[in-house]
């Protein structure tokens, strides 16, 4: 073995730039990373400030959706039939001409008027939707139909509408009311005369 001895590193008395950027610095200045997590938590409460801004104008934005729909509902519902009623002022002006014109007018000029009135109303109600249900001959149907009564018939088959009483209205194929009707039933059979 030799009796060489090892020199110790030597020791420099600079102290040596802790990061890249520090050996550029003209004053000589290390920045501290002591800034860094502040820097750090002051980005973040920013941005937590600006999704907080953000989420009050979306949900002000949604409660004024909010509103809206219901300002829209309400006036759906008080104003939605409008033009319903305005077409049924047509037939009010036609009634209130007869009833003036019926003191000084003939029974057949009366009968004609009432039939004139009743077209403009029966027209006014199919634009909108609303059609008669007239259900004589067809199968008795309890979705569409109120039976008031049965009657035995030998003209109709049994369970079939015999007469309608009161017509029955759909309103754009919803029941809007049932017919009236009378169904026929299978007649009594005849006594036997067996006696």
């Amino acid at each position: 073995m030799s009796n060489e001895t090892k020199d110790p590193p030597s020791i420099e008395t600079e102290a040596e730039p802790k990061s890249p950027g520090a050996a550029s610095n003209p004053n000589g200045d290390v920045p501290s990373d002591a800034d860094a997590p502040e820097d750090m938590l002051q980005e973040a409460l920013s941005k937590a400030e600006d999704h907080w801004n953000q989420y009050l104008r979306t949900a002000a934005e949604l409660e004024n959706v909010r509103k809206r729909a219901v300002r829209d509902q309400e006036n759906a519902r008080k104003y939605g039939i409008e033009k319903f009623a305005g077409e049924l002022l047509t037939v009010l002006d036609s009634l209130e001409a007869g009833l003036e014109a019926g003191a000084n007018a003939s029974a057949d000029d009366l009968l004609a008027g009432k039939e004139a009135t009743l077209n403009l109303l029966r027209s006014t109600l199919e634009k909108h939707g609303v059609s008669e249900v007239d259900p004589e001959g067809e199968v008795f149907n309890p979705a569409s139909h109120e039976a008031i009564s049965m009657q035995p018939s030998t003209t109709a088959e049994p369970n079939s509408v015999l007469t309608v009483v009161q017509k029955g209205y759909d309103l754009n194929g919803r029941l809007l009311r049932p017919a009236r009707v009378i169904v026929a039933m299978e007649p009594d059979p005849e006594p036997s005369s067996d006696s």
